[in-house]
C-alpha cells in the first residue's frame, strides 16, 4: 500500500498556495494599474512564446518524427489559430509519427 508523506503534501499544498496567490496578485495588479499597448500585446504572445521556447529545444534535438508532428502542430496552428488544439494534434502526431517511424 502506499502511503503519503506528510512533507510532500505540505510541499505540494505550499506550491499550489503560492501559485494560486501569484495569479490572483497579477491579475489584481493589472486591474489596479494602466498598462501600455506594448505591455498588453506583449501579454497576448506570451503563452505562445512559452510554448515555443518549452518544445523548442526538443524539436532541436529530436529527429524525423519529431520534426514532421512540429509540422502538423504549424499546419494546425497556422489555420485554426487555437493553440489547443495544435497541442493536442501534435501530441497525437508524435505518437503516430513514432510509431510509423
Amino acid at each position: 500500500m502506499f502511503t503519503l508523506d506528510p512533507v510532500v503534501v505540505a510541499v505540494i499544498a505550499a506550491m499550489s498556495v503560492v501559485t494560486y496567490l501569484t495569479k490572483g496578485g497579477g491579475l489584481w495588479l493589472l486591474t489596479h494599474v494602466e498598462i501600455s499597448d506594448r505591455v498588453e500585446a506583449s501579454l497576448e504572445v506570451l503563452p505562445g512564446a512559452i510554448i515555443v521556447a518549452v518544445l523548442g529545444p526538443e524539436l532541436a534535438s529530436g529527429g524525423p518524427p519529431e520534426w514532421l508532428a512540429g509540422g502538423v502542430v504549424a499546419a494546425v496552428a497556422w489555420k485554426t489559430e487555437n493553440i489547443l488544439l495544435a497541442l493536442v494534434t501534435g501530441v497525437g502526431a508524435i505518437v503516430m509519427f513514432r510509431a510509423a517511424l
